[in-house]
């Protein structure tokens, strides 16, 4: 008969032993990722190194992206919206089709960027080599990188000039593919759904509010919220309009937009001299 020693020395030998495989497959992620130590980035003549990025992410970046670039962090817990996990290598702010990977110009462009109403400030501080190399370790910590290509950069044709009519058709595109469900009528983010949104990793997220002098987050040009549209926000419920919306619309939409924000601008101006209402969501399709 075994004594009570004798158990208690079985039981904790087996969980040792039970432990073993999970260690090993807890090294597995850093295996494969160092693997991709050699990951270089291209912007213009510039060549990224992602073993030249090690110290800057350590010193920077590691408190909220963690050291397995999986956005989980020691600052993970306090922050929100959460931290990007480049594991997965799904990108909100890119000028590639949805569901592609960006450029490494966007990467470069976004470090320098930072995200407005986020943790991510403005990394402008950093050369255009270290940039370049932290893009590269970005890229390191998914096996995506290895076996896709990049997105084709969307197209976006010239701006036109704003007229009165133009920010009328914005309106009339706003109510039809019901912008208003997430952003509200005035652009305030409190439209029907937009207490219900989640992330594609079911965490909550908020609708862009366009009236509270926050910057976009993927750029505050014409151009860039011209690109959101057609892009989408991967990894958000801001999906891409590009078979939605025509090109020329896109640029309607931007104008109709701009009468929301705070800033001065013609659209602001031409709103009011129109004294132009709010989306009515009961409104039958083409009657704003």
């Amino acid at each position: 008969m075994q004594t009570s020693s004798e158990k208690w020395s079985f039981l904790l030998g087996t969980v040792a032993i039970l432990a073993l495989p999970l260690a090993s497959s807890a090294q597995l992620p850093t295996l494969d990722i160092e693997s991709r130590l050699g990951m270089e980035s291209h912007i213009g003549n510039i060549n990224g190194h992602a073993k030249d990025a090690k110290y800057d992410y350590r010193r920077y970046c590691v408190g909220c992206h963690g050291e397995l670039g999986d956005g989980n962090g020691e600052n993970f817990p306090w922050v929100d919206p959460k931290p990007r996990d480049f594991q997965l290598a799904v990108f909100k702010c890119r000028s590639t089709p949805t569901g592609t990977l960006p450029t490494d110009q966007d990467l470069f462009d976004t470090i320098a960027r930072g995200l407005d109403r986020s943790n991510m400030p403005q990394w402008n501080t950093f050369t255009k080599q270290e940039r370049a190399d932290l893009v590269a370790w970005v890229k390191h910590f998914s096996p995506r990188w290895l076996n896709e290509k990049p997105g084709t950069p969307i197209t976006i044709p010239p701006e036109p000039e704003v007229t009165p009519e133009r920010i009328k058709t914005g309106r009339d595109l706003f109510a039809r593919v019901q912008c208003w469900k997430c952003h509200g009528v005035q652009g305030m983010a409190n439209g029907p759904s937009a207490s219900t949104l989640t992330d594609d990793l079911g965490r909550p997220i908020q609708a862009f509010n366009f009236t509270d002098g926050s910057r976009p987050k993927c750029g505050n040009t014409d151009a860039d919220i011209y690109r959101i549209f057609m892009t989408g926000l991967d990894g958000t419920p801001m999906p891409s309009y590009a078979d939605n919306i025509k090109p020329d619309e896109a640029w309607d939409l931007v104008f109709y937009l701009r009468t929301f924000m705070q800033q001065k601008s013609k659209e602001k101006e031409m709103a009011k001299q129109l004294s132009l209402k709010p989306v009515d969501p009961t409104a039958p399709a083409g009657q704003q």
